[in-house]
């Protein structure tokens, strides 16, 4: 058998070019979400997911389930971790110069929001090993840097922890102008977060 579907990418704010797909055809309509990441009332808005005035009717949901778990009950949104950071971050690079942040971040993308936010709001821009990776990005490319010389580190190691153990930054830093850093690592990462919940 035939059948005409027609299919829908929504963004899924999980990282940059994520997207759920909607399907809709004869025998009813189905979202698939895979990895996801939506505040309170954005699906609310996407005009894609209504018919006139009404939320259309999904039959089916295919959700990624990675925080169908009673430790992850309460997440919290990205703005309130953003809050928490940018407190702390302001707090530790404002004693002086030498007092640096390393975001240790696993994955290679999907820390955008995190990086614009800093850079904006503390002037710092964020230091990367390679801009080549945001170039479809250029929103971003004003406050990332390859230049070492900046307080907040977002750069990688293959063995990040390792590196870190003994008071220099992945990408090998450990001082400034003959000043040892004082380095704070902050892991943005929800199942860390989820695992650490009590």
């Amino acid at each position: 058998q035939k059948e005409d579907i027609e299919v829908t990418l929504l963004p899924a704010g999980h990282c940059p070019g994520s997207v759920m797909f909607l399907f809709e055809g004869e025998n009813g309509t189905v979202l698939y979400t895979g990895d996801f990441r939506l505040a309170k009332g954005e699906a609310a808005r996407m005009e894609l997911l209504h018919s006139g005035t009404r939320v259309k009717d999904i039959q089916s949901v295919y959700l990624d389930t990675t925080f169908c778990d009673p430790k992850f009950y309460h997440i919290p949104s990205r703005e309130e971790c953003l809050n928490g950071i940018l407190e702390l971050v302001r707090s530790w690079t404002s004693l002086t110069r030498y007092h640096v942040v390393w975001l240790n971040c696993k994955a290679a993308y999907g820390y955008e929001y995190l990086f614009i936010n800093l850079s904006e709001e503390l002037g710092i821009k964020v230091h990367v090993n390679k801009l080549d990776m945001f170039r479809n990005m250029p929103e971003i490319l004003y406050h990332v840097t390859t230049d070492r010389c900046t307080q907040i580190h977002a750069c990688r190691h293959p063995r990040d922890d390792d590196c870190f153990r003994g008071n220099r930054l992945p990408c090998g830093m450990t001082c400034q102008n003959g000043t040892p850093l004082h380095i704070i690592s902050i892991k943005p990462s929800t199942m860390w977060f989820g695992e650490r919940i009590k």
